[in-house]
């Protein structure tokens, strides 16, 4: 296998698992968080803030595996 190819494989593979965690996670917080508005709907102002923070502490997981795979593509 030469470098070139073992390069975009390894940059597609890490994208590729490094976004189905986050995408997972989000659905998750979505869902729970959704739920318990639908429980009880005077809380959604108190739910809702900490659905968008958790949403994106979780979506950075997703950044970093972008950031690993452009760096395996344009540096090494």
């Amino acid at each position: 296998m030469e470098v070139e190819s073992a390069r975009l494989l390894a940059a597609a593979i890490s994208i590729g698992l490094g976004a189905i965690g986050p995408a997972i996670g989000e659905g998750m917080i979505a869902a729970k968080a959704l739920s318990a508005i639908g429980r009880n709907p005077e809380a959604s102002g108190k739910i809702m803030p900490f659905m968008f923070a958790t949403m994106a502490v979780t979506e950075s997981t997703g950044i970093y595996a972008l950031v690993i795979s452009l760096l395996i593509l344009f540096v090494f």
